[in-house]
């Protein structure tokens, strides 16, 4: 078997028009692909070469902020942070500064670990 790449990254959610409102209004992602209907589906997010897709059509499967994680690259790092803190985004970890790059941990509305990110050099 040879693996070529990360195809996507996947949240399980339980309100599925709340999780939309959040990922496209306050994240501000545009859905490139819906497979289903408005109370149960699979949306997906092309974020550069990757996609983030969110979805309640299994329901054995279960949000965990303990679980895995995104990483969304920020180009107006501190920007986000304020206005997510405005909107009363749930900020699980920082802000911190390392030496190569500033990120915090958020929370999606069902508690789903989010990573902002923001690298000094400017790639991602």
């Amino acid at each position: 078997m040879l693996v070529t790449g990360i195809a996507f990254t996947a949240y399980p959610v339980t309100d599925l028009k709340r999780a939309r409102r959040f990922y496209e209004e306050t994240l501000g992602l545009q859905s490139s692909m819906v497979f289903g209907d408005e109370k149960t589906a699979w949306v997906e997010y092309n974020i550069g070469p990757g996609t983030l897709a969110i979805s309640n059509f299994m329901p054995e499967w279960k949000p965990s902020p303990g679980g895995g994680s995104v990483g969304l690259e920020l180009a107006d790092f501190d920007a986000a942070i304020q206005r997510l803190k405005q909107e009363g985004v749930r900020i699980l970890n920082g802000p911190l500064d390392t030496p190569v790059c500033r990120l915090a941990v958020i929370a999606d509305p069902d508690g789903n670990s989010i990573t902002l990110h923001h690298c000094k050099t400017g790639g991602g």
